[in-house]
């Protein structure tokens, strides 16, 4: 009994996590109509397969970790960029001038402020499938393919990452206004990014209804292995 309630939990708690990657994902499309950025398992498999996938998994991270690395000095260095920028503000004379370029730094990180918090949204999602992932394994169930679509979505979201450390250093380039070419840069830049988002979500959807379906199988198979044993106490 206490298996059968600790597996209904855990289906819950599933069906809880789906419905935030469904809310995040009206959220998300709504954004990228409302707030674009302004320019003026249950189952048996084989070992072998298994240890393929680790490999390839470890691949993929390993990628993932050096990426996140160079986002991470891009990111560093426009910081610094743009702290130069603010200064270069308090330098003007010129009032108006001055009040144009607070306002342009300023609107440049909101813009940025808004990618941060839609991959903090994902990434959130991740990690509470991650934590369902982990529970589920000591139960013995093989949740190989649901973590490929989770190491998928950590892909994407990396890659949506250096996106945004690319517009990031753009936007620190210089307190005028923008080229005409580094608008076009950034536009680009900001759909692709868009683009990868939801590609991370959808990675995450379908990881849950995995979950969903593995978990469901094992509830199942669990209440008929119970049905065997009562029937052969009984027969005894």
């Amino acid at each position: 009994m206490k298996k059968y309630l600790s597996l209904f939990v855990i289906l819950l708690i599933v069906f809880t996590i789906n419905t935030n990657v469904l809310k995040a994902n009206d959220d998300d499309s709504s954004s990228d109509k409302d707030k674009k950025v302004e320019l003026t398992d249950d189952g048996i498999e084989n070992d072998s397969e298994d240890e393929n996938d680790d490999s390839l998994n470890q691949e993929t991270k390993t990628k993932i970790e050096a990426l996140k690395k160079q986002i991470k000095t891009v990111r560093e260095e426009a910081k610094v960029k743009m702290e130069a920028l603010r200064e270069n503000v308090k330098n003007e004379k010129d009032a108006v001038k001055a009040k144009i370029k607070e306002q342009r730094i300023e609107g440049r990180e909101k813009a940025l402020e808004r990618f941060d918090s839609a991959i903090e949204r994902v990434n959130d999602l991740k990690e509470k499938i991650n934590i369902q992932i982990a529970k589920l394994e000591t139960r013995g169930i093989i949740l190989t393919d649901v973590k490929t679509l989770v190491t998928t979505a950590e892909t994407k979201l990396t890659e949506a990452k250096n996106k945004i450390a690319e517009i990031n250093a753009l936007l620190a380039s210089s307190i005028n206004e923008l080229t005409k070419e580094n608008k076009t840069k950034i536009t680009t830049l900001t759909k692709n990014t868009q683009s990868l988002i939801v590609e991370a979500h959808k990675a995450l959807g379908d990881a849950v209804k995995l979950l969903k379906d593995k978990v469901r199988a094992r509830i199942e198979t669990e209440k008929k292995l119970k049905e065997v044993e009562n029937d052969d106490n009984d027969n005894n």
